[in-house]
């Protein structure tokens, strides 16, 4: 991500583009043409009227840049002081993350970080192709959102150690990347890495059962294959779940998620507390991906996960998705804490536009 710069700033880089443009006017008519266009760009800005991506047609700006994986902190298994009260400020980008260019125009937040982005960057770049483009406009804007690139792809969230180990059991298990799997190949799958160091141990029936529904829950439209990109986040998150301590998932998680946990422990608690029934509720409610009309804004903070009481389609689908648990645990309260590290792992798992369930909660 680079560096943000105010509209000041801006104002000087495009001007300094103008006059290194100025220079450069006896060359050929494209030259001269581009110059006009990047003046015309400096105009706007110093005019207040904002600038459009567009106006920076340069190959060289939108080359896609180097990520680098994370890397844990010593400290990131102690618990994160992350507390119920007072409410955290969510405050979006105000420049294009890709172009670093203010713009008085519309510009796409994602929903789970404060990142933005012009349509037209994303195209460049290669993120929205084709239909997808009309979908991330009709999104973003919407209380169900978009996630960005770097948000969509819960494989970033790993290590390159972690990294290393997912790859080394997917080649062990003879995994092809890149390809779609069917309910066969996935579940020799998870019977080859069950036996993984272990020739002896197998899947068993129960299990066998849990894995099949959990492709179903990654095949919504019934398709009889999941798509690769689903899986690996499937996989990613089975090895997040393997390999780090809650309090390590607690810190994935963006001011934007916590907000939405802590609006969701508020209206479906009593007090400081929520009920067993209530918080897995919450569990399967993160998934809820469904379109809701809403007024169009420039930027606004997107919504993914439990809909508030008052809306229809909450109360619509309420009782549906409400998981059916035996009177012992429907009794047992569960604090603020003990709410938000039972859920964070499926708030992550939520992330993706997918519509696939990429960790299937229990119930």
């Amino acid at each position: 991500m680079g560096v943000l710069m105010s509209k000041r700033q801006t104002v000087e880089q495009v001007q300094k583009e103008v006059l290194e443009d100025k220079e450069a006017e006896a060359g050929t008519p494209v030259v001269q043409e581009e110059s006009s266009v990047n003046r015309a760009a400096w105009e706007r800005l110093r005019d207040g009227r904002g600038v459009e991506p567009e106006e920076f047609d340069r190959t060289s700006r939108f080359t896609p840049p180097a990520f680098i994986r994370p890397t844990r902190k010593l400290d990131d298994d102690k618990p994160p002081d992350i507390c119920l009260e007072p409410r955290e400020p969510i405050v979006n980008d105000e420049m294009c993350d890709i172009c670093e260019v203010w713009t008085a125009e519309s510009l796409f937040p994602c929903r789970v970080c404060t990142r933005v982005f012009h349509d037209g960057c994303l195209r460049r770049m290669g993120y929205i192709q084709g239909d997808s483009a009309a979908e991330v406009t009709e999104m973003a804007h919407t209380e169900t959102g978009w996630s960005c690139h770097y948000c969509d792809n819960l494989n970033l969230l790993l290590t390159e150690e972690e990294m290393y180990s997912l790859t080394e059991t997917f080649q062990q298990c003879k995994v092809i990347p890149d390809c779609s799997l069917t309910l066969e190949d996935f579940l020799r799958y998870r019977h080859q890495a069950a036996k993984r160091g272990d020739s002896d141990r197998a899947l068993s029936d129960e299990q066998e059962e849990q894995a099949a529904r959990q492709f179903a829950a990654m095949d919504p439209e019934h398709r009889g294959h999941i798509e690769w990109p689903d899986f690996l986040s499937h996989e990613s998150l089975l090895l997040l779940q393997q390999l780090r301590p809650q309090n390590s998932l607690l810190r994935l998680l963006t001011v934007k998620e916590r907000e939405r946990a802590r609006a969701t422990f508020l209206a479906r608690g009593s007090g400081n507390t929520i009920s067993e029934a209530e918080c897995r509720w919450a569990q399967h409610s993160w998934f809820c991906k469904r379109l809701i009309e809403v007024p169009s804004c420039g930027v606004s903070i997107s919504h993914v996960g439990p809909l508030a009481d008052s809306s229809p389609a909450s109360s619509s689908g309420k009782s549906q998705d409400k998981p059916l648990l035996p009177a012992e645990h429907e009794s047992r309260s569960v604090d603020w804490p003990t709410f938000l590290r039972e859920n964070a792992v499926y708030i992550l798992a939520a992330r993706p536009n997918s519509a696939a369930i990429h960790l299937k909660p229990p119930g």
